[in-house]
């Protein structure tokens, strides 16, 4: 057996060695299956969950790929219980199928719900949530499915474990002439790549890097299907963004393409509509629902799918006849709806290691610094008497942050650099000490494009943003980021504010992420939990005390 740098356990958790001179590549292929748990110093904890296989098996991933990356990095023989399990779990997936089809003659193909294996259909229609959607029962092997059900009977399956695989096919919607202008560039291999994989599937989530080119894939699927598209996004500096984007990198013309958003209500054969109107509500209903239909979309493009409001789900059960294509950066979900975007949006057809895209060079190298901040005498006696639920913002907001903030500037004189905090006082004191512009939920959106475009083109160098540029805000050039305080211990918005870095720049800067955190308080706590995802990519943090910044 060699001397690997994992060792798989019963109980299907995974570790792996950090120090190992094969940890990397160790990881890059256990990560296509597995969620990382806990990333200490030494050793990190991975766990085989079931999603995390079938959203692999959908990606094109069989169980004997996944045993063998198990086997081939494994120190001592994996446990026969794991394979075992591995195996059984993952030809799970597809065991029922989702289809249309004549199940009379003379009358139009119907939605059915379709196995081989009559104990499993029998067992699933007999779930107290599955059986009233199921309407007939016109062969052993065949279940007709109300039309409506499309959507939900996938969520309901993937709960008690079985997960459809979904052949019903998509509505063509419209058809709407789209090309790439593909002028002195090309798609990149792994663009290619995904954008095959999606048209393969037909719907399902695409997983890269930020600053890797989501965006371009999005336009290249539009290009493919050649249809009429509607394209949600976080927020309408986001909406303008890929607006400029599609106008500069596909044959749309500006008359092709409408915002509808807050400020605009534009309705075109390419409609790009912000999460936000999709779920305003106005006397207890959504007052924009009318736009799912307001053309007949051929694709609907959901970019930032990791932050999709609850909403939107259920608005999406009924939309399963069109094509559907997320686009993130990292699945997690702070809420554990991963298998609803499995269920609603479909499984994850293509995903790229960030560390494998920066070898690449398609995004900037990065480095990950946590600066430790002793509290003075006085704040920590405060912190101390405080209750639970207000301690981790006295930590968060300590005002000790604030100098080492002055002293992070400092240290890059010639770089362009984003502030990043969660509080809005604090957001205004450190805009003030630092004499530097700042973009808030308030900035009215003019405002913003104005101040990112002077920070993108070096009129000004320091910014200070709260969470309103954590997601589809494109700064090529910003190089450092320090962020002073964040939502708790969330791991994805850690990944979405290091990805403000790691767009290519021409200043050849390595990225530098700067992290700012209380010690000995439950910033700290936290602070570990943020870093899972990106310790899963492989970047790891360099802690630093504060104190070594004044020497």
């Amino acid at each position: 057996m060699a001397d690997g740098p994992l060792i798989v356990q019963s109980d299907r958790t995974v570790l792996l060695e950090v120090a190992h001179p094969d940890a990397e590549s160790a990881r890059h292929e256990l990560a296509m299956f597995a969620e990382l748990e806990r990333a200490p110093e030494h050793i990190h904890t991975y766990r085989i969950t079931r999603l995390g296989l079938w959203n692999a098996r959908a990606a094109g991933h069989r169980a004997d790929d996944m045993l063998d990356i198990l086997e081939r990095w494994s120190r001592f023989p994996v446990p026969p219980s794991v394979s075992i399990d591995v195996r059984e779990t993952v030809e799970r997936y597809g065991r029922l199928v989702i289809e249309r089809a004549i199940v009379r003659d003379g009358e139009v193909p119907a939605l059915v719900l379709r196995s081989t294996d009559a104990a499993v259909l029998t067992e699933v229609s007999k779930n107290k949530r599955i059986a009233p959607l199921l309407i007939d029962h016109p062969s052993p092997d065949v279940f007709v499915i109300d039309a409506w059900a499309r959507g939900h009977i996938k969520q309901e399956l993937l709960k008690i474990g079985w997960p459809a695989e979904d052949l019903a096919g998509y509505t063509p919607g419209t058809p709407h002439e789209i090309d790439l202008a593909e002028d002195g560039w090309h798609l990149r291999p792994y663009q290619a790549t995904a954008v095959e994989a999606f048209s393969e599937g037909g719907s399902g989530v695409v997983v890269l890097p930020c600053g890797a080119g989501k965006t371009l894939v999005g336009a290249a699927a539009m290009a493919a299907t050649k249809t009429t598209t509607l394209i949600l996004v976080t927020n309408t500096v986001s909406a303008r963004q890929w607006r400029d984007e599609l106008l500069a990198r596909t044959s749309l013309t500006p008359e092709e393409i409408g915002e509808y958003s807050g400020q605009v209500k534009e309705v075109k054969p390419v409609t790009i509509a912000t999460y936000q109107i999709l779920t305003a509500r106005r006397k207890g209903q959504y007052a924009h629902l009318a736009l799912l239909d307001a053309l007949d979309w051929g694709l609907i493009v959901y970019d930032e799918v990791h932050l999709l409001p609850a909403p939107v789900f259920k608005l999406t059960a009924d939309l399963q006849a069109r094509r559907r294509l997320g686009l993130t950066a990292t699945l997690v979900r702070e809420d554990g709806r991963e298998g609803d975007v499995f269920s609603l949006i479909g499984p994850k057809r293509f995903d790229a290691p960030w560390k494998q895209i920066e070898a690449q060079g398609f995004i900037s190298p990065a480095v990950c610094y946590e600066v430790r901040v002793d509290l003075p005498a006085g704040d920590r006696l405060e912190y101390a008497a405080s209750a639970d639920d207000e301690r981790y913002r006295l930590a968060a907001t300590a005002p000790a942050k604030i100098d080492v903030v002055r002293r992070l500037v400092e240290r890059h004189p010639d770089e362009r650099i984003l502030v990043i905090g969660q509080y809005l006082d604090q957001i205004d004191e450190l805009a003030e000490a630092l004499n530097a512009p700042k973009i808030t939920g308030a900035t009215p959106v003019d405002e913003r494009e104005r101040l990112f475009g002077a920070f993108r083109n070096g009129e000004i160098s320091l910014l200070v943003v709260s969470k309103v540029a954590n997601f589809s805000v494109d700064l090529p050039e910003a190089s450092v980021a320090i962020q002073v305080s964040g939502s708790f211990g969330s791991r994805q918005e850690e990944a979405q504010r290091l990805g403000r870095l790691l767009r290519p720049k021409q200043s050849a800067h390595t990225a530098s992420f700067y992290t700012l955190i209380a010690r000995d308080t439950v910033d700290q706590d936290f602070a570990q939990n943020r870093q899972r995802f990106l310790a899963e990519q492989g970047y790891a943090y360099t802690i630093i005390d504060a104190e070594q910044l004044a020497a």
